[in-house]
Parts: C-alpha cells; structure tokens; sequence
C-alpha cells in the first residue's frame, strides 16, 4: 500500500524524509465521530512498509461538529519516533505497521 505523491505532506524527521497523509474528507464513521482519525506514513525515497496511525480524537472534519485538534507535524514526528522505536522498518517490503494510539477515544452516541 504505497501513498499517493498528491495531498501527501514531506516531513524530516532524524535526516530521513518521509511522507505523510490525512484523509482531506473522513471516511462514514469517522464523520459521524464513530471512529478516530487515522493517517498514513511511509518513507519518501524507498516506500516499503506503510505505517498506518490511529489517534486518540475524532477526524477533524467530522459532520457533528465534534471538537478535534488538528494533526500537527510534530505530532506526526513524535509518531514516526515511536513507530521506530516499536520495529518500524519503513523500507523493508510487507504489510502495513499499525500504531494505535485511540485508548482514549470516545465514540459520539
């Protein structure tokens, strides 16, 4: 699963560059707050393994006005460190690396 070059934002992080992606327009559930914001990052140059991040809050473009905080870089950043740290091979071949991070996620009623 290699992310698309257009939407997709670069980031350096420790002298690597990667690139990474929110969904612009969320998926059914997370407009509806039913399921957290997720995105996407692989290595820019080698794309191999795709790390695939769940958060914590709602997609910030959510249809019931749920209150989110925007995915910042940094927070990307922090993430790829982490994804790293937990075995992470970002240009080695195979299936996506999930990260959840969504323990305090509440779904909407």
């Amino acid at each position: 699963m290699a992310l698309g070059r257009k939407g997709a934002r670069r980031i350096v992080v420790d002298g690597t560059t990667y690139r990474w992606r929110l969904r612009r327009r969320p998926t059914y559930f997370q407009g509806l707050a039913w399921t957290p914001c997720t995105f996407a990052v692989e290595h820019a140059d080698t794309p191999g393994t795709t790390l695939v991040v769940t958060t914590d809050q709602p997609h910030p473009s959510n249809w019931i006005g749920r209150e989110a905080e925007p995915v910042l870089p940094s927070d990307v950043a922090r993430v790829i460190d982490r994804a790293l740290r937990e075995g992470w091979l970002p240009t080695a071949p195979g299936s996506p690396f999930h990260l959840g991070l969504s323990a305090g996620f509440t779904p909407s009623p």
